[in-house]
């Protein structure tokens, strides 16, 4: 079977085909699917690095600084900029094109903003397609920026290899970090803006609740929307090869502490492509990602089998009391379980 032309532009490292590819992953195209089929075979080379936190914590500059210290070592970079998207107007500023200007005319970096529509834990229902797309295409890293959603902003750490939590003085969060668990996704912790007052005793919180926290590490995270899945336990002393996250200080516009960040997400990769431990843990990733996919697939079906006039009727009865929204549901459900669904052809 001749290979897709798009597909095979994107393979050649044609950045206009890319961008078309891109445009159709995140618009959800039809036609879109059988390209994902053809370039999954040609992803997991990249090394995709996920940086979420706070906003205000300077992940932006951080981003532009890692990637031109990465063109630095002549390693290929795209960025994925995820920003939130009005719940009354549904735009986005998709501003983080404007502060990595940069980078813009650098061949070697390939620069996408996208809108999270809505989705939940900071990243857009298509990033993960993107993420491999732009691995596809042979970029040595793929850096992704999370839109800072706080306590929602976790799904990164089931997309990235190596998530960076970037926190910054002066901003009282060390607690929030420590409620929306925010802490358990880190692999590396920043502090960011540390020429700051503060920074040390911010450095020496987020050390404190690290080491209280060892050896959670990202194993514990293993959810699926709030509810555990269950994880293999620990093989007696199989606590030391748990992966410890660093604090580590920058200063991204001064591009201060930037070596000793890059050698430990360099540390961290090789960590991430060793021992059975981690392949576990990639395993559930992988399995969390298919539940997901078959909840949204699943929801679109069962709206689309729905009869508009019943779904009028129902609400009509809700709205007037007669029937509560639970009872409503089962209703539904009964009415679609006896009916079938529609094909998916």
């Amino acid at each position: 079977m001749p290979m897709d032309k798009l597909v095979a532009e994107v393979l050649a490292g044609n950045r206009r085909a890319l961008a078309r590819l891109l445009t159709q992953v995140e618009n959800e195209r039809p036609e879109v699917l059988p390209r994902l089929t053809a370039l999954f075979p040609h992803t997991g080379r990249a090394h995709i690095i996920g940086i979420t936190g706070a906003p205000g914590t300077g992940k932006s500059s951080l981003v532009n600084a890692l990637a031109k210290r990465l063109r630095a070592q002549q390693q290929t970079v795209a960025i994925i900029a995820v920003d939130p998207t009005s719940p009354f107007s549904g735009g986005a500023i998709l501003g983080d094109r404007i502060r990595m200007v940069e980078l813009a005319g650098d061949a070697g970096v390939f620069i996408r903003s996208m809108a999270t529509r809505g989705s939940l834990g900071g990243l857009a229902r298509a990033t993960r397609d993107m993420v491999r797309v732009l691995d596809a295409a042979g970029f040595d890293v793929v850096l992704v920026e999370t839109v800072g959603a706080g306590q929602n902003e976790v799904d990164i750490a089931r997309t990235a290899q190596t998530t960076l939590v970037v926190e910054a003085p002066g901003l009282g969060d060390e607690v929030q970090a420590i409620k929306a668990g925010i802490l358990e996704i880190a692999d590396i912790l920043v502090v960011n803006k540390a020429d700051r007052p503060g920074a040390l005793q911010t450095v020496r919180s987020l050390k404190m609740m690290v080491e209280t926290g060892h050896p959670a590490a990202r194993e514990r995270f293993a959810a699926h929307h709030g509810r555990l899945l269950p994880v293999p336990a620990l093989p007696a002393g199989d606590e030391v090869s748990l992966w410890q996250p660093p604090v580590l200080q920058t200063v991204a516009t001064e591009n201060t502490g930037l070596d000793d960040l890059l050698a430990a997400i360099a540390q961290h990769r090789q960590f991430w492509h060793s021992g059975s431990r981690v392949t576990q843990l990639q395993e559930r990733y992988i399995e969390i990602e298919l539940y997901e996919r078959l909840q949204q697939a699943l929801m679109q079906r069962f709206v689309q089998a729905l009869p508009p006039e019943l779904v009028s009727a129902t609400l009509q009865q809700i709205r007037a009391r007669r029937l509560d929204p639970q009872s409503a549901i089962e209703q539904l459900l009964n009415q679609v379980e006896t009916h079938g669904y529609p094909s998916s052809r």
